[in-house]
């Protein structure tokens, strides 16, 4: 029987151990094996910081970017072979769509962030410059850099598409390594996924690496500038949190970890409303998509305790209706958990949970199966509960599988206190319309969930549900579930950079950061900026016009023009008793348009569009006969990796003819990188 390959040291290595079998969930036959023995963790991970991490952080952010997404491209064109490994472990089609197409999915959602979200430059400028002396000549900012180790990830059974990708994108764009370790029962697919990946030829070599199998003694060797990522049980997360080498060196540990997730019907949503429907629809199809093992189901169904016959009721309703068996006949609608171990696992899960409610539909031993064969197949039929929430058991005890407990509550502080008996959860979710409710429960819930979900009538079309973990946003949890976070967008490249607070001159910043400081030196040529292409252009290149005197005409003529006739531009008397004004004043939109005409090029050039303001104060008023001068400084130079053209951010300081500033704002503009 062919054994499951490691990826490591720039080579795949196949054990020469026995190895451990792993069995297709639908039919029990044994599909490979696998074991680690012979891997050198420490050679790895050493091959990982001296190959893989130089190779990346010589791109710049947009570089990792455009990569992750010619590999999400890539990964699309093979999607049909991993439909059928995952088919493998007792995955359905859509069971399929969510962890292979998710996982690509992910790896778009990063590429794009990646360009629309960070510079493109080795180096990420966090937050604004703080100033730390009264001359401007001692300023302070946080930077991010790439931890120079390796982010060794340690995955779930469950997803095993989904799972390393979300983990792997976020690294892969902060420009540090992965290793991916992948849970045994599906790693199947995970190898195909990483065979795939390095084919691909996009990802630098060390970049990637895969373990199969034991981690052995990989956790020994870490030091820290090395990360670790964990998706599994809360024991275990304790286990690797507290290891020697993760406790001496402070690698940074991020888990992920069992939870308790909770749906809350609202006391509004009786039978007939759409907020009931979706209620039932959400939580039969989170006790059914991948037969219940997802880190984000609904465990806990809290009710109204004048619901709770009507919700199970039609629960069971919906739950006859699905058809359990083998995922390649068009008509399942669920399949197989991922192994026999995983069945009884959740079957001992159960009898715990009997020990305080009783089953409303299903068994935890008998199921019927269609084209499979119940027993060697490691399938379960769903289980709906009803416990008594005041017990131990639903608030503690979790089985990772289809199963769902029925708990009554007797208002909204009472739905709040038995949400937080979870302990700390991944997600919750709200179905209700009544907006009181809703924000009473949100905001008394939150502090125990690291996402809640509103499902009503208003969002249900476009909603994603409430097991969908998306980029976007924070995958983790408090307490039980971790505490920690993955994805979040921008904040999942964040984790795997260094903050460091860097204090010197402007002109030193401005040399570390790639962005121009207010204080650093200009350079004004006869040539003006905007004549300049963007392979011309340089940091703190800029242009002095004015001055322009702003008239009493003006400031009427724009409040005519624009019907802008607010009291302060065209009352003298009410505007001399406002006390910020003492006066007639200039529309403050006058003087940023009087600023674009004194810095403009007007004939045609590189500058091919001005596309925004951001940062936009107004800091003095300008009063007619005033005198306006402006300065223009190229800030930052962004070339867009696929496009002709790139962004240049001006410095725009706007002064009257006492040396005040007026208005102060970044200019936006698009600029050809060759004239």
């Amino acid at each position: 029987m062919a054994m499951l390959r490691s990826y490591v040291s720039g080579r795949w290595h196949t054990s020469s151990a026995e190895g451990v079998p792993l069995h297709d969930a639908v039919t029990g036959e044994e599909i490979t094996r696998i074991s680690s023995a012979g891997v050198d963790m420490a050679a790895a991970l050493d091959h990982g910081r001296r190959t893989g991490g130089p190779a990346l952080r010589e791109l710049t952010f947009h570089q990792r970017g455009a990569l992750l997404k010619a590999l999400a491209s890539y990964l699309r064109e093979h999607r049909e072979e991993l439909y059928a490994l995952s088919a493998r472990s007792g995955a359905t089609r859509t069971d399929s769509l969510i962890d292979v197409d998710g996982g690509i999915g992910v790896l778009f959602t990063y590429a794009s962030k990646a360009k629309r979200e960070l510079p493109n430059d080795t180096v990420y400028v966090d937050g604004a410059l703080e100033p730390l002396g009264r001359g401007g000549t001692f300023v302070g900012r946080h930077i991010g850099t790439p931890l120079l180790g390796v982010a060794v990830q340690i995955n779930a059974f469950n997803f095993p598409m989904w799972g390393p990708l979300e983990k792997f994108a976020p690294a892969f764009v902060a420009g540090v390594p992965s290793l991916i370790k992948p849970a045994s029962q599906t790693a199947y697919v995970t190898e195909r996924l990483v065979e795939l990946m390095l084919a691909s030829g996009l990802l630098p070599e060390g970049s990637l690496q895969l373990v199969s199998g034991s981690a052995g003694d990989l956790l020994d060797h870490l030091t820290p500038q090395d990360l670790v990522g964990f998706t599994g049980s809360a024991s275990t997360a304790q286990k690797l949190r507290t290891h020697p080498a993760v406790v001496r060196s402070s690698v940074r540990f991020n888990a992920e970890a069992d939870s308790l997730n909770c749906s809350i019907l609202g006391p509004d949503a009786t039978p007939g409303t759409p907020e009931f429907d979706l209620f039932v629809k959400q939580l039969v199809s989170e006790m059914t998509t991948k037969a219940g093992q997802k880190c984000t189901a609904i465990r806990r169904a809290l009710v109204p305790s004048d619901l709770l016959d009507d919700v199970a009721e039609a629960a069971r309703a919906r739950l006859a209706r699905v058809v359990i068996g083998n995922p390649a006949n068009e008509s399942v609608r669920m399949g197989a958990l991922a192994g026999l171990e995983q069945r009884e696992e959740v079957r001992r899960s159960l009898k715990a949970l009997l020990e305080a409610g009783e089953v409303l539909y299903g068994s935890p031993d008998t199921v019927e199966v269609v084209d499979a064969d119940a027993e060697r197949g490691a399938f379960l039929s769903p289980v709906l509960l009803k416990a008594d929430p005041d017990r131990a058991q639903p608030h503690e005890v979790e089985a990772f599988g289809p199963v769902a407990t029925l708990l009554p509550y007797s208002g909204a502080a009472h739905a709040v206190e038995l949400a937080a008996r979870g302990a700390g959860s991944l997600v919750g979710s709200v179905v209700s319309y009544d907006t009181s409710f809703v924000r009473e429960v949100v905001l008394g819930v939150a502090p125990w969930h690291g996402r809640l979900l509103v499902l009503d009538r208003d969002d249900a079309r476009e909603s994603t549900g409430h097991g969908s973990p998306l980029p976007a946003l924070v995958h983790g949890g408090p307490g039980r579930a971790g505490g920690g976070e993955e994805m979040g967008g921008i904040r999942g490249v964040l984790h795997h950079l260094q903050r460091t607070a860097v204090q010197g001159s402007p002109r030193v910043l401005t040399s570390v950061t790639g962005q121009w400081v207010a204080g650093a030196e200009r350079s004004e040529s006869a040539e003006h900026p905007f004549r300049k292409s963007l392979a011309e252009l340089r940091i703190g290149d800029s242009v002095v016009a004015g001055p322009r005197v702003v008239t009493l005409e003006d400031v009427e003529h724009f409040a005519s023009f624009t019907g802008d006739t607010f009291y302060a531009h065209t009352d003298e008397e009410a505007a001399a008793a406002n006390p910020f004004f003492g006066g007639r004043v200039a529309h403050g939109y006058l003087v940023v348009s009087f600023a674009a005409g004194l810095f403009v090029s007007p004939e045609p050039g590189p500058v091919l569009a001005n596309y925004g303001l951001d940062n936009l104060r107004f800091l003095t008023p300008t009063f007619p006969g005033d005198e306006l001068t402006v300065t223009l400084t190229a800030k930052q130079i962004t070339p867009r990796e696929d496009q002709d053209y790139g962004e240049v951010r001006w410095d725009a300081d706007l002064v009257n003819q006492k040396g005040e500033s007026v208005a102060k704002y970044d200019v936006l503009t698009l600029v050809a990188k060759t004239r």
